[in-house]
């Protein structure tokens, strides 16, 4: 039996997949959290083998949280299961730690077949996140320009086309005010625009958020 822990901020998702697994006699749903702090309490408290996680998780601020539990639970996999982009995502995510990368436009016939296949060792890309990373190489020099942003600027240029400050972006990933703004100026220069409203528009147009 395959013990998992959905993740999830949004109650008909958990209602959806525990329905759709309920039957499965090989894979039974132990744990669910809306936040970041839950999932942790669930995972040092009981024997879990998969983590069906949304990037979107409250409370689940950086990816560096995905790549410390993947250190702290070596026998937990982790399966990401978002609505947020592929072509972004899933390569940062991947070399966090985790094992598959579904969006949620998936069949849940896709995820229970990842989920069987994480679970006897293997590393899962959805079609469309292979696609979208061999797309990556012959896109033109403009759309190549997210490739050259690092994880952590791209977690600020996420939350701030949410359109939060500096200040709370600096709380949000424990780092200083001035790094933060050093990281924007990095992210208008990259994307070669010179102020916010393009930064973000920019963003967009390349689904980086």
């Amino acid at each position: 039996m395959i013990k998992i822990c959905l993740a999830d901020n949004h109650p008909i998702v958990h209602y959806g997949i525990k329905s759709y697994f309920k039957d499965n006699s090989e894979i039974s749903i132990v744990g669910h959290a809306e936040d970041y702090n839950t999932l942790e309490d669930i995972l040092s408290k009981k024997s879990v083998d998969i983590v069906i996680l949304d990037l979107d998780l409250e409370g689940l601020s950086s990816i560096n949280l995905i790549k410390g539990m993947v250190k702290d639970y070596p026998s937990t996999k982790i399966v990401i299961f978002t609505n947020l982009s592929e072509q972004m995502y899933a390569p940062n995510a991947l070399k966090a730690g985790v094992s598959a990368y579904i969006h949620k436009t998936s069949k849940l016939e896709g995820l229970a077949s990842a989920l069987t296949k994480v679970y006897g060792g293997a590393v899962v890309f959805s079609e469309t996140v292979k696609k979208n990373l061999a797309l990556i190489g012959k896109r033109n020099k403009s759309e190549r320009l997210y490739r050259k942003l690092s994880t952590r600027e791209i977690e600020v240029l996420r939350y701030l086309s949410d359109g939060k400050k500096n200040k709370e972006i600096a709380k949000i990933l424990d780092l200083n005010e001035k790094t933060v703004s050093t990281y924007k100026l990095r992210l208008l220069t990259k994307l070669n625009v010179t102020n916010l409203v393009d930064l973000v528009n920019k963003a967009k147009t390349l689904e980086i958020v």
